[in-house]
């Protein structure tokens, strides 16, 4: 008798013990249960991230640029040679943004214009390039256009026609093998040219020749070719691309991108008008 009252109550004790286990288990303390309210609380306030134009010390995001449709300008009208510009006619709000060379080469800088959805046009030289053609790569393959700006970076003007159209055609060759694209617009170094330059591009496939109406300087300034000496619809607009001090070409960009918004004006993809 003695022995069934031991098993007896050690049956019991190992009932009890596993009710107590399973409802410890199940229950759950009120601080814990306190923090993960409190956690989720938390994660559904979580502060909103940063505009990407506040990154870039914009105060507001650059305006979405018209839609391109039916703008394009005609060009070369009955000549068969190239047109040559410097601003395009249109009463569109927008500036178009242009670099030379392709000596500097600012990584963050493609972040800009990844971010901002900045339409670029990269005139690049292949001596200037030199082994940095995959930066540019991956500008245009994050909006960016490419464009013709001669092999070697010659003054153009007063060069025999054999010779400059090896400079642009050899450029275009270039641009294809890397890229597969054959440029429409060429912009001659120092903005020279002559008839021959008209010629020669025309036969290389080129269907603008794009020189600037605006410049923006290594100090910060912009300087006017002619005209208003203020930002208006329509103007090219040259980056000095020759700096190798003072401010990144993001950081002049940037100061670009706040003078065309304080002018009422926006950022145009220059290959949808020409």
């Amino acid at each position: 008798m003695r022995t069934r009252g031991l098993v007896a109550g050690f049956l019991a004790a190992v009932v009890c013990l596993t009710g107590c286990l399973t409802g410890c288990a199940q229950s759950v303390d009120p601080i814990e249960r306190l923090g993960k309210k409190a956690a989720e609380r938390v994660g559904t306030h979580a502060p909103a991230a940063e505009p990407p134009y506040r990154r870039w010390g914009l105060e507001r995001p650059p305006a979405p640029a018209p839609s391109p449709a039916s703008r394009r300008v005609p060009l070369a009208a009955g000549s068969g040679l190239p047109a040559v510009v410097d601003r395009v006619p249109t009463r569109d709000k927008v500036v178009f943004l242009t670099y030379d060379d392709g000596a500097e080469r600012d990584p963050r800088f493609v972040g800009l214009v990844r971010e901002l959805r900045l339409p670029v046009a990269m005139f690049l030289t292949d001596s200037v390039v030199g082994p940095g053609y995959a930066h540019f790569g991956r500008l245009r393959a994050v909006g960016a256009t490419l464009e013709n700006h001669t092999l070697d970076h010659p003054a153009m003007r007063g060069l025999p026609y054999a010779g400059q159209r090896a400079e642009i055609c050899g450029q275009q060759r270039k641009l294809h093998d890397r890229f597969g694209v054959r440029p429409r617009l060429f912009r001659p170094p120092y903005g020279a040219y002559d008839a021959t330059t008209l010629r020669a591009a025309a036969d290389c496939g080129i269907s603008a020749i794009v020189l600037w109406r605006v410049s923006l300087e290594g100090d910060g300034n912009l300087a006017y070719a002619g005209g208003e000496h203020r930002l208006t619809p329509g103007d090219i607009i040259a980056v000095d691309p020759d700096e190798t001090s003072g401010p990144t070409l993001r950081a002049r960009t940037v100061r670009l991108l706040r003078r065309i918004q304080a002018a009422g004006l926006t950022v145009g993809r220059l290959e949808d008008y020409l």
